[in-house]
Order: C-alpha cells, then structure tokens, then sequence
C-alpha cells in the first residue's frame, strides 16, 4: 500500500488540531481492539487511523461525534427531559407558595403556643403574687391580734 501522510487526511477536517486529535483517539481504539475498518496490512494503529481517515470508511463527523461522546462528562439533555425541567420551573413557584403557607402556619401555631405559655406565666405570677399579699395581710392580721392580745 503507498504510503500515507496527514496531507492525504487534513482536508476531511478543519484544522490540523482536530485531525490529530481524531486519529489518536481512533488509533487507542484500535489497540484497545476495535476492528479497523481497512485492511491492516502490517501498518501500526496510528498509520491504519490515517488510512481510514483518508478513505472514509468512517466519515469525519462520526469521528468527531465518537471523540466528542468519550471525553462527555455530563450527558446531553433528551427532549423529554427538558420538558420536565421546564414543568419543574413552572411549578416552583406554587411548591415556593405552599412552602411559605406551611412556614407561616407553623409560626403563626408556636406563636400562639408560646402566647399561651406566656400567659399562664403571668397567671401563675399573679395568683402567686394575690397568694403572698394575702398571706401578709393575715400575717399583718395575726401581728396586731397578738399585739393587742399582749397589751391587754
């Protein structure tokens, strides 16, 4: 077979850079065992990338689309997907809504517990407070009965 350079591939891409890029990743597969798709005629993986390139048994775009896929972190968002964040945004504001009635009865219900709370304090303190004016009043009461009692 003659022999192939990257000016026999460079015009199947846009720059140099994404050709380079696109071989090397084609020829890690090809040692990591896909099937080439010429034949291998005792040429290395990188030379057997080339001549796949060059004869376009794969097309650049599939190329491009495989690098692209392998080195993809986040997957691409389907359609029905989007239609669900969309739903989701949509109905954020009422889940918002609900959250805030939910919060502001809960406080509105320990406000009033604590109204109540408060409220028996202050009863106690009052009863308490009736309790030892009229326990010194009698103490009063028994003080002046027992001092009269003496002086007579």
């Amino acid at each position: 077979m003659a022999r192939i350079t990257v000016e026999d591939c460079i015009d199947k891409f846009e720059s140099r850079f994404e050709l380079v890029l696109v071989a090397s990743n084609r020829a890690r597969k090809l040692h990591s065992g896909d099937e080439p798709t010429v034949q291998k005629d005792n040429d290395k993986n990188t030379v057997i990338a080339l001549r796949e390139i060059a004869d376009e048994t794969i097309s650049a775009d599939e190329f491009k689309q495989r690098l692209i896929e392998e080195y993809q972190t986040v997957s691409p968002i389907d359609h029905e997907d989007e239609h669900t964040i969309e739903f989701a945004d949509e109905n954020s504001e009422e889940v918002d809504a609900s959250t805030d009635e939910l919060a502001q009865n809960y406080l509105e219900s320990e406000s009033a517990e604590i109204l109540e709370d408060i409220k028996e304090s202050i009863m106690e303190t009052n009863d308490n407070e009736a309790s030892n004016t009229i326990s010194e009043n009698q103490d009063d009461q028994s003080r002046s009965e027992n001092q009269d009692d003496q002086s007579s």
